[in-house]
């Protein structure tokens, strides 16, 4: 038995949906742990295009258990036109293959509300989040005023917790000159949806434990980047949730040791959407090519994004803080056309070398990167699938990754498609 996590090593957007769903098929229970619907993975099977935002991405496959754990916050009404929207496309959604944390805490319209306003008022100093209410979710979480899927059996259970929330919120919508939230309304509206989604409720870390016992392949599946972890990422620009490797044994309710193996899905360049210090930018010719190539818009928002050079400090000090045990290395053929492609492998800090992000955000705003140059390959490595058929430019630049973040490159990815990867290392198999 193998049981692997798949996290992101850079700011998100690092093609996780297509080694998911390739890994998805060898698992037997895939686990969301974290997060919510700002974050999204896109597959495509057999020419169908599915853009998941909560659901699990084994969901899409036969006979595989999928599981929002209690470290994922649910906004109901998303997941259940998530539902409906795959449905649609002639995917099964039932209560044998899909499963929800009971402990799992709600998204609500007023959570949504508020990252709004908050991130209206910001200016210039606004976070760049998708204003879907994941941070004021998670923050009611943290000061124990949630409302939690299990919540939703009980009407006077319902009220007494929206009782408390609101006179929480409402008292900073008064401060803020906003219409304070009517309880009755937001009830009843609960109460309506609440069957649609008591019905895939359970008790996620038992099951977990059951799984475990029965030798079933478990694949956690996380959401963003360790580089927007709220303890490890580049803070205040940040989600609200961790999303390293360990928090997978947190948000789905198992040990530490349940997990075998840690995947690093990492872009052989860089990019990241919202705001935030990014060493590596481009703001030229060279990042727009890397856009327009690397079709670099998000799942959820469709917002540009941010595209820059490889950053090896980067990606060697997520693989360090997160355990990561080998590399999948994506979109490799973005790069087919360029004369010179460059990896970070040290940062200038008011003139001295540096070989790790401080912590300080005024510190990672000064710092200036620098380059190892390589020569381009200018052919094209669209659908290949067997290393020995990468041109010499290309392997020289993929090896120069390995050696230089410590950590083999397990598969390499060189277009959308789920065949079109370079298999060197299966984790379910080491």
């Amino acid at each position: 038995m193998k049981n692997i996590v798949v996290v992101g090593s850079q700011w998100g957007d690092e093609g996780k949906g297509k080694i998911v769903d390739w890994l998805s098929e060898q698992a037997d229970v895939v686990v969301r742990f974290q997060g919510g619907h700002n974050a999204g993975h896109t597959l495509v099977i057999d020419g169908v295009t599915y853009k998941l935002r909560l659901l699990p991405s084994g969901i899409v496959r036969k006979n595989k258990i999928s599981i929002i754990g209690n470290g994922v916050v649910v906004d109901p009404w998303a997941l259940l036109d998530e539902i409906e929207e795959i449905k649609s496309k002639g995917v099964h959604v039932n209560q044998e293959n899909f499963i929800i944390s009971e402990s799992a805490n709600l998204i609500l319209p007023f959570h949504r509300e508020m990252d709004e306003i908050r991130e209206d008022a910001a200016g210039k100093g606004k976070i760049g989040t998708t204003r879907r209410g994941i941070g004021p979710a998670y923050e009611d979480k943290v000061g124990r005023r949630s409302i939690r899927v299990m919540d939703l059996r009980s009407e006077k259970n319902l009220d007494q917790r929206l009782e408390f929330v609101l006179l929480h919120h409402n008292a900073i919508r008064k401060g803020l000159g906003k219409k304070i939230f009517e309880k009755n309304k937001l009830k009843d509206d609960l109460l309506k949806i609440a069957p649609d989604i008591l019905k895939f409720s359970k008790p996620v870390w038992l099951l977990i434990d059951q799984y475990k016992r029965q030798k079933k392949k478990i694949l956690f599946e996380g959401a963003q980047g360790i580089l927007l972890d709220v303890d490890h990422g580049t803070y205040p620009f940040v989600t609200s949730s961790n999303t390293v490797a360990s928090s997978a044994a947190t948000g789905a309710g198992c040990g530490p040791n349940s997990i075998n193996y840690v995947l690093g899905i990492t872009k052989a360049y860089t990019t990241r959407v919202g705001e935030g210090p990014f060493p590596t930018e481009l703001r030229d010719k060279t990042g727009e090519l890397l856009g327009k190539r690397g079709k670099e818009f998000g799942t959820v928002t469709s917002r540009k994004r941010r595209c820059g050079w490889f950053d090896g400090v980067l990606v060697r000090q997520s693989i360090k803080i997160s355990g990561i045990d080998g590399i999948a290395l994506t979109k490799l053929d973005v790069l087919d056309e360029l004369d010179e492609i460059k990896m970070c492998i040290e940062y200038l800090l008011d003139g001295k070398k540096i070989d790790y992000l401080p912590a300080a955000v005024e510190d990672q705003l000064k710092i200036k990167p620098v380059y190892r140059n390589f020569p381009g390959w200018k052919i094209n490595t669209n659908g290949i699938k067997n290393i020995d058929e990468l041109p010499e430019n290309a392997k020289n630049y993929i090896y120069a990754i390995e050696d230089y973040i410590g950590t083999k490159i397990s598969s390499i990815s060189t277009s959308p498609e789920r065949e079109d990867t370079i298999l060197i290392e299966n984790p379910f198999e080491v």
